[in-house]
């Protein structure tokens, strides 16, 4: 049985099971789904519409809403319509041009979670949602790692986890810390669904695989220094930060040999 050809059909389907067991087993609430899912189409179609762009189909909002399904918290059902309408409005309006195509920088899913969380108190991302589970770790990060593969940006995710390990052990080095305290940190499902399901975005990520690297250093730096400073959920915000870095960075790599080969994963969000 051959995998399919579009990556995002496996995406789609590893982040349902994590939705599955969310619902399952840790209290997602029922109507937050519903109502992201169905904001996150009507959005696609309608700015398609108005805007007259070439509608590329659904799979890109469905991606985006399981995003917001799995990370958004909230206690009031305006937020998740909205966090999705920013969301998906943010592809279509927050755009650069570049040598064959306007292209948005901004992770949808990163963007729409981020606004909802300055606008209301009413949103949030809970960091320890997912829970500690060796097994659910072992799932996240072997379903992550296949994904991520698919999509060519396996490089991305394994740059970030590698540079924010670095920069987590030296500082529990410096403090004197047993590596036990290390190992708890890294303990955490929604890290690594960061790391292999939003830092790892082929449409979001710079085109070439050193500057992909480099961003994805970069992300972590900025996630290890709003940590530092007791910032809730850093790494959320430090691709928020960061994302303006993608554009910059492909420009000056625009001129290395093969920059411009667009993997088929460049249709992903």
């Amino acid at each position: 049985m051959s995998l399919p050809r579009d990556p995002r059909w496996l995406q789609i389907a590893f982040l349902g099971s994590f939705l599955c067991f969310g619902l399952c087993a840790r209290d997602f609430p029922l109507w937050h789904a519903p109502l992201i899912f169905a904001t996150c189409i009507v959005t696609q179609l309608l700015c398609a519409r108005l805007l007259g762009i070439r509608d590329n189909g659904l799979l890109s909002p469905i991606i985006t809403a399981f995003g917001l399904t799995l990370l958004l918290r909230a206690s009031a059902p305006w937020v998740p319509v909205l966090a999705a309408f920013v969301a998906i409005a943010s592809k279509f309006v927050l755009r650069i041009p570049s040598e064959q195509q306007r292209r948005h920088f901004l992770n949808p899913a990163n963007f729409g979670l981020c606004v909802a969380m300055l606008v209301t108190p009413a949103a949030w991302c809970s960091p320890t949602q997912w829970g500690e589970s060796s097994l659910f770790l072992l799932w996240v990060l072997a379903l992550g790692l296949a994904v991520s593969h698919r999509a060519f940006r396996s490089d991305s995710s394994l740059a970030f986890l590698g540079a924010f390990f670095v920069l987590r052990a030296a500082r529990i080095v410096y403090l004197g810390q047993p590596a036990p305290v290390l190992l708890h940190q890294f303990e955490s499902g929604s890290l690594l669904l960061f790391a292999f399901f939003m830092i790892s975005d082929p449409k979001t990520t710079p085109r070439h695989q050193g500057a992909r690297v480099g961003f994805a250093v970069a992300v972590a730096s900025l996630a290890f220094v709003l940590q530092l400073h007791f910032v809730t959920n850093p790494i959320v915000w430090a691709l928020f930060f960061c994302a303006p870095l993608t554009p910059v960075l492909d420009r000056l790599t625009a001129s290395l040999e093969g920059t411009m080969l667009v993997p088929l994963a460049e249709h992903a969000q």
